[in-house]
């Protein structure tokens, strides 16, 4: 009878429960914090690409004078360094994307579409950027048994070059 009574008072006592419920919850919690920081990680290194791409298009599409498919042979590498500085940089010169981001690759590159135009041909500039992710947190999510691979993208603009 004795026994009986320390059985039904240790199934009644609740003093480690919540640490249990803890262990159990936790990795979890790690998991869903990793996903979080990653997810918004990679859509701001990818929105901040996507401007990088805007601006240097942009740019072609001003500096570049608009009589540039007139010229044989005409291409825009002279503009490949500044366009690559502008998607990859901030204004001041310094980097914009963190170590684990990284635009392994800028290239502009112009086409000469006819039509029927006033101008006759018209000059357009595409800059494309890849971009390349490895995830910091991916030790989080190997204790769930998963791997991140790094993450590329290619992003991509075209504008008109209208010259100065």
């Amino acid at each position: 009878m004795r026994a009986f009574r320390h059985i039904r008072r240790f199934a009644h006592r609740d003093e480690g429960a919540v640490l249990a419920e803890f262990g159990l919850v936790l990795p979890l919690m790690l998991i869903l914090f990793g996903v979080t920081i990653e997810a918004a990680r990679t859509f701001w290194a990818y929105q901040a690409t996507i401007a990088g791409v805007r601006d240097a298009t942009r740019y072609v599409a001003r500096v570049e004078t608009p009589t540039i498919c007139d010229e044989v042979g005409a291409d825009l590498d002279d503009w490949q360094a500044t366009v690559t500085d502008i998607v990859r940089n901030a204004s001041d010169g310094t980097l914009i994307f963190p170590a684990s981001i990284t635009v392994s690759s800028v290239t502009a590159a112009l086409t000469c579409a006819s039509g029927d135009y006033r101008t006759g041909t018209v000059p357009v500039a595409t800059v494309t950027a890849v971009l390349n992710i490895t995830f910091p947190f991916a030790r989080v999510f190997e204790l769930a048994g998963m791997t991140l691979p790094t993450a590329s993208t290619q992003v991509s603009d075209q504008g008109r070059i209208f010259g100065t």
